[in-house]
């Protein structure tokens, strides 16, 4: 019998990589009840200030879920299925974009990734008033996760 790898700890450089590197995670926010809500969301990640932003309507269960217990965290994949890194920590909701083009508005244009920027910028900030749009940013007070290294 082989002896398996056990699991091996990241620095916090290479998490904050890891969480770089991807666009999808699972944001985990806690139901009323103590059970985790867990939704997949496009985040964006600020390593210098180890904020992560996502964008999200105000009507959405997390949206509650952040007001009342603002305690949560991201998981992320590493790119293999044998790495993950998690973000945790405190979040925070905006209040919904109300103008187009306001300081809400431009934070949430710069979640987008580069290839799905919008040709029209003006519509996509009426859009997003007219969806009642905010930013929740989550300031990860810890990374933690681990990677399973295999030979051959």
């Amino acid at each position: 019998m082989t002896q398996q790898p056990g699991p091996r700890g990241l620095t916090d450089d290479t998490l904050s990589a890891m969480l770089a590197a991807q666009q999808f995670g699972t944001l985990a926010t806690n139901k009323r009840n103590g059970h985790p809500h867990l939704t997949t969301m496009l985040y964006s990640w600020d390593a210098e200030a180890r904020l992560v932003r996502f964008s999200t309507t105000a009507d959405r269960v997390k949206v509650a879920q952040l007001r009342r217990d603002p305690r949560a965290a991201l998981h992320v994949s590493g790119g293999d299925v044998w790495s993950f890194a998690v973000a945790e920590g405190e979040a925070e909701v905006s209040e919904p974009t109300a103008t187009p083009g306001d300081a809400i508005g431009r934070e949430l244009l710069a979640i987008v990734p580069e290839p799905g920027k919008p040709l029209d910028e003006e519509a996509f900030f009426e859009q997003l008033v007219a969806e009642r749009r905010v930013v929740v940013r989550l300031r990860a007070q810890r990374l933690y996760g681990t990677a399973l290294d295999f030979d051959g």
